[in-house]
């Protein structure tokens, strides 16, 4: 899950600062914690390159006595997030088998150049016949009108499509919303199982590339048991 895999870059990172620079481990902890922390708040500026803006974010950070060495976090930063980020073999090979003989789509929300960075540096242009990103766009997810622009540069209808996300709150409510033929959801640590009020996915899986499992089945499968919200441990 993308959520577990940022944790991991941060423990890294800062059990780097303090092994590479000798920064104090409760120093280092506080300096990743608060990037992270202002990232999410504001990832991009518009008003600077994607690398300026981040390097000051690190140089905030890393506070007056080790702002120094804002760049080579950062560099160092960049190359780990990508690296854990970078889908697996089984799923790259899923989404070549799944292109062969469908449409793929991919939506995403967020600020636009942080979005084509990501897009790009995981290489994921090769297997989706359409991209879009909320920033480009006058709706985002869960806006009905998002899935029925992804719907119409594929040139089919909603009720051919499926949606596959991990957050119920915009992939699994815009799918229903946008009259889609079914959803699958992933969950992540953060919310690991439904709550009562949440939106109802058709499917639940643990991992995406258990969407051939459902495919297989066909439309009218009941939900796998093995693989329902109520038994996954998150992982």
């Amino acid at each position: 899950m993308i959520g577990a895999l940022i944790i991991r870059v941060y423990l890294q990172l800062a059990e780097e600062l303090t092994r590479e620079y000798g920064i104090p481990e409760d120093a280092s902890v506080k300096i990743t914690t608060t990037y992270l922390k202002q990232f999410r708040k504001c990832p991009d500026n518009t008003s600077l390159t994607l690398d300026a803006w981040r390097t000051i974010l690190w140089s905030k950070a890393l506070g007056d006595k080790y702002s120094h060495l804002a760049k080579d976090v950062y560099e160092r930063w960049l190359y780990l997030r990508y690296h854990y980020m970078m889908p697996a073999p089984n799923t790259t090979s899923m989404l070549r088998q799944l292109k062969k003989k469908n449409l793929l789509g991919l939506i995403t929300n967020g600020p636009s150049n942080a979005q084509w960075e990501k897009i790009h540096k995981l290489s994921l242009m090769q297997y989706f016949d359409v991209v879009l990103v909320s920033a480009d766009l006058p709706w985002e997810k869960p806006e009905a009108e998002i899935f029925q622009k992804a719907c119409d540069y594929l040139n089919v209808r909603a009720e051919q499509c499926i949606m596959i996300g991990d957050k119920l709150e915009t992939d699994i409510l815009g799918g229903i919303e946008a009259g889609l033929c079914g959803t699958v959801w992933i969950p992540t640590t953060d919310k690991p199982r439904l709550s009562s009020d949440d939106p109802k996915p058709d499917f639940t899986i643990r991992h995406v590339t258990d969407l051939m499992r459902i495919l297989n089945r066909g439309p009218n499968a009941p939900e796998l048991e093995d693989c329902c919200s109520n038994a996954s441990d998150g992982s």
